[in-house]
């Protein structure tokens, strides 16, 4: 299963569909409420409510369309799902190791819900990029910015069912 587009899981789609409900059920009426209120103070241009309410009204707005485009173009994956188990693909959580033995377990995810220190690794980072399609005893090679890294795929995993 080879996701195109911009793959997600079922539960970063979950958060991404939260937050933007969280923006427009909760905040965004929060907020509406308050420019309403301080726009009936008077004076708008001194009026620090009004003016800090419609600049977060902007910022709640942008990011509400930012999140209507993301959800959009996602391609939920379920990793359960996935067929080919002894490959790394999306969804994979994979343990690898460097020349020194340093290591390292990541899970691959959509670059919508990446989160390095949780080793949630976006499907479009250098690293996810140089792993897809390995299987264990592979070796791959990254570029980084700190310079050219290689690694031994240990062990795949996906979720159990």
């Amino acid at each position: 299963m080879k996701p195109d587009g911009n793959p997600i899981t079922p539960a970063g789609m979950a958060a991404l569909r939260a937050r933007y409900d969280h923006l427009l059920g909760t905040e965004r009426p929060q907020i509406v409420e308050i420019v309403s209120w301080a726009a009936g103070n008077g004076d708008r241009s001194e009026n620090g409510d009004y003016l800090y309410g419609r600049k977060r009204m902007r910022e709640i707005d942008r990011e509400l369309s930012h999140l209507a485009r993301r959800m959009k173009a996602a391609r939920v994956i379920d990793p359960v799902q996935q067929q080919e188990r002894e490959r790394v693909l999306f969804g994979a959580t994979v343990e690898i190791a460097d020349e020194d033995d340093n290591r390292r377990t990541l899970t691959l995810v959509g670059d919508d819900e990446q989160d390095a220190g949780k080793g949630l690794i976006g499907w479009g980072a250098p690293i996810a990029r140089a792993l897809r399609g390995a299987r264990v005893g592979d070796l791959r090679r990254v570029r980084l910015p700190g310079g050219e890294k290689e690694w031994e795929i240990m062990t795949i995993s996906y979720p159990a069912a």
